[in-house]
């Protein structure tokens, strides 16, 4: 009897490659130690590093003043945040979203894992591309899922589509994508999204079963250069959207975000009663009462997305005058490099002993790139430049 994990679940959980390497990233690396040294350029995770919009910590602020002597009782699905999420999302797609199919909830983390529990069973599979967001697997082992892996194209960042279609098999429940994508940037076209549409169609006919599409979207309001996005929503009728504020607002640790049902999906009617139970049974995952009293006024302002752009833009062309290799993000975050040597790792830790911190692509299961953040400030984007070109001096590129 001793010897034996009391759940084999969390021991596969804590078992996941990923998983530990993020977790040891954080917790045992150059990074770790080093993280809240004040002069360090932190290209790491998308952290703030400039305060907070004044518009923000008013509608916080004025949203923590009681009301009445309810204002702090238990809040489930509030109405007003419920219809002003709605409201927004038919101006960003044109899709009459019903206030009743959006499920508040904290952030897109548990956005995504009440999406995966409401219509996927254990055993199921379900299918993302590499390289994710690297929570993806976490959330459907924990789920008790069969995650699929299948790779995007590197040279274009774009779905392959035909790999996707490889892996479909009778057990297949669920795909997942990420638009904008994190780490790559790349916003998927209409021409792609549509494409995906028919063949998830096609293979729910072929296997007698619904394949359901979940669109992780936390940056589909952080795009650039004019971009037009668009939601899978628009096309397949059987999508579930995930979001989360804490991009629009870069106060990821203010954790609210939503699941959303298209009007267009024929069994959102019979979900409501599921997901709702979800919300309560998976731990009464709702925002706290003072976000949700807050989201009406959250929903009339982002970050400075042209700030964003022009950090982009001077990364952009400073890292590509020297050597590396790269494609200019279409939204979110983030800049996805090419390493100049194999091992990310050891250059990541190159750039890390002076002071310049990125994420290897071994943490997305992409050997052989590096992630940068577009959140980090300005001085640190200036500093960080003499490093990155001493860095692939040194590789002889």
């Amino acid at each position: 009897m001793t010897g034996l994990p009391p759940s084999r679940r969390a021991k596969a959980l804590a078992s996941i490659p990923s998983l530990q390497r993020i977790q040891s990233f954080m917790g045992n690396s150059t990074y770790s130690r080093r993280q809240h040294v004040p002069g360090i350029c932190d290209f790491t995770l998308g952290n703030p590093h400039q305060m907070p919009q004044d518009a923000y910590v008013d509608a916080l602020r004025d949203a923590l003043t009681p009301r009445n002597d309810q204002w702090f009782a238990y809040k489930a699905n509030g109405e007003e945040a419920r219809a002003a999420a709605a409201e927004s999302l038919h101006r960003l797609l044109d899709v009459p979203f019903d206030p009743r199919d959006l499920y508040l909830t904290t952030g897109g983390f548990t956005a995504i894992a009440l999406a995966l529990k409401a219509v996927a069973d254990p055993g199921d599979e379900v299918i993302y591309s590499l390289p994710p967001w690297f929570l993806y697997e976490p959330l459907v082992v924990e789920a008790g899922l069969v995650p699929v892996k299948v790779r995007i194209n590197l040279e274009t960042f774009d779905l392959d589509l035909e790999a996707i279609a490889a892996a479909v098999t009778a057990r297949t429940r669920v795909v997942i994508i990420n638009s904008p994508n994190n780490p790559t940037g790349r916003i998927y076209a209409p021409e792609l999204l549509q494409r995906l549409a028919r063949l998830l169609e096609d293979a729910s006919a072929r296997n007698g079963r619904r394949i359901y599409l979940v669109s992780d979207e936390p940056y589909n309001r952080i795009v650039f250069d004019g971009t037009r996005f668009h939601s899978p929503t628009e096309f397949y009728p059987h999508t579930l959207l995930a979001y989360s504020y804490g991009k629009t607002h870069l106060a990821p640790g203010e954790r609210i975000g939503y699941l959303a049902l298209p009007p267009t999906m024929p069994e959102r009617k019979e979900l409501r009663e599921e997901i709702s139970a979800l919300q309560l049974a998976m731990g009464w995952i709702y925002p706290n009462a003072v976000l949700q009293y807050a989201l009406p006024r959250l929903e009339q302002f982002s970050i400075d997305v042209g700030q964003l752009q022009r950090k982009r833009d001077r990364l952009v062309e400073a890292l590509g005058s020297m050597g590396y290799r790269l494609r200019p993000a279409e939204g979110t975050f983030y800049l996805f490099v090419h390493s100049p040597i194999a091992d990310d790792e050891a250059f990541t830790e190159s750039l890390s002993r002076h002071d310049v911190f990125v994420l290897p692509g071994v943490l997305f299961e992409t050997p052989g790139f590096f992630r940068v953040s577009l959140t980090a400030s300005e001085d640190m984007v200036e500093h960080s430049l003499p490093v990155f070109a001493a860095a692939i001096e040194r590789e002889g590129v």
